[in-house]
């Protein structure tokens, strides 16, 4: 009878310190803070996007800066980049010492902080031709985007003094099932092209907008835009040719 006392007193000392460092455990749990939510990133502050494929790319254009001459240089996101699928347009700026460095996914802050470490320094191009910031739509407001773009632009100049921008309004994008334009990004997207029209001093910066050249009743038709974003070779062409002019006059 004793020796079954003595268990039961047993047994109920460890429940209770069970039950105790229950307690404590939740009372600690309960006063410990929230973590802080993650600040969104400021589209005008320099940043590294996450991900391998970034450093990669960014060491292939610092080697590039250093292969030989570039007097074209065209900046920007994956619809930059994807003039590696359209080689037969490229080779209208062959004559022009061409490089491309766009990287698929990059947003303003991305770009800054490419250009403001390496990817310009060493080359003095006679023109940049800059187009960026559909990846912000997302998040960013138009007057963010805006302000980030006109960042990079100084940028630009200051790092190239002897180079001319020409800055390309952001491409208009929609759905892809329809080809209707997006009426979520598309307001911004307008926002933030008239403030870089603004730019345009007819000497230095120039500004074009071609999106219209890129649809068809006022749809982005498949043929040109695959998913209402990116261009196919057809798109390239467009932009080649809408531009030809403009960037004639300003390699000169």
């Amino acid at each position: 009878m004793k020796k079954l006392l003595a268990l039961l007193m047993v047994l109920g000392l460890v429940a209770a310190v069970g039950i105790a460092a229950e307690k404590v455990q939740k009372a600690g749990k309960a006063d410990k803070p929230a973590a802080a939510p993650a600040a969104p990133q400021d589209p005008s502050t320099p940043a590294i996007k996450p991900g391998e494929g970034f450093m990669k790319q960014h060491e292939a254009f610092l080697a590039r800066t250093k292969e030989g001459p570039i007097g074209l240089l065209f900046i920007g996101d994956s619809i930059t980049a994807g003039w590696k699928g359209a080689p037969d347009v490229w080779k209208r700026f062959e004559k022009y010492q061409p490089a491309n460095f766009g990287i698929g996914g990059d947003r303003t802050q991305h770009v800054l902080w490419r250009i403001t470490n390496g990817e310009l320094d060493g080359i003095s191009p006679k023109v940049v031709v800059l187009m960026i910031g559909t990846n912000n739509t997302g998040g960013d407001s138009a007057e963010a985007i805006a302000k980030a773009d006109t960042k990079i632009i100084q940028t630009i100049c200051e790092k190239l003094p002897k180079t001319k921008v020409l800055v390309l309004g952001i491409f208009p994008r929609g759905t892809k099932a329809t080809g209707e334009l997006s009426a979520s990004a598309m307001p911004k997207i307008k926002e933030v092209n008239a403030a870089l029209a603004k730019l345009d001093d007819g000497k230095r910066v120039r500004y074009l907008d071609i999106g219209d050249k890129f649809m068809v009743d006022g749809k982005l038709p498949g043929e040109i835009m695959p998913d209402a974003l990116h261009l196919s070779p057809k798109g390239y062409t467009i932009w080649a040719d809408a531009t030809q002019s403009l960037l004639e006059e300003m390699m000169k």
